[in-house]
């Protein structure tokens, strides 16, 4: 079946990196598009990072703008979201999707605190 599974996540220090991973099966990952997610409690799941599925330019949001880098490798069938410059605000739990697949990860949490 379909799956996603992300990893990488854990307490970091403000300032600090991390590279979240998304491991993706069940599908022709090379053929679609993907994208990253976070969500912190009681608001609903921001959008950090967007991978066409040629593996082209991402985009990411402006609050993540020139610290956050997602890219993918299609012949490892994974999504990747490197982190740097991490601050307290990124804390959250941290989703890869397939958009046209409506298709979920488990998520990953992210905690930056000294």
């Amino acid at each position: 079946q379909v799956q996603l599974v992300e990893s990488g996540g854990g307490l970091v220090q403000p300032g600090g990196s991390l590279r979240l991973s998304c491991e993706a099966s069940g599908f022709t990952f090379g053929n679609y598009d993907m994208a990253w997610y976070r969500q912190t409690p009681g608001n609903e799941r921001e959008i950090v990072g967007f991978v066409p599925f040629y593996g082209g330019k991402a985009t990411g949001a402006a609050s993540v703008k020139g610290r956050f880098t997602a890219s993918r490798d299609n012949a490892k069938n994974t999504l990747y979201l490197q982190m740097n410059n991490l601050q307290s605000e990124d804390t959250a739990v941290y989703y890869c999707q397939v958009p046209t697949l409506k298709i979920w990860g488990q998520g990953t949490q992210v905690t930056v605190s000294s």
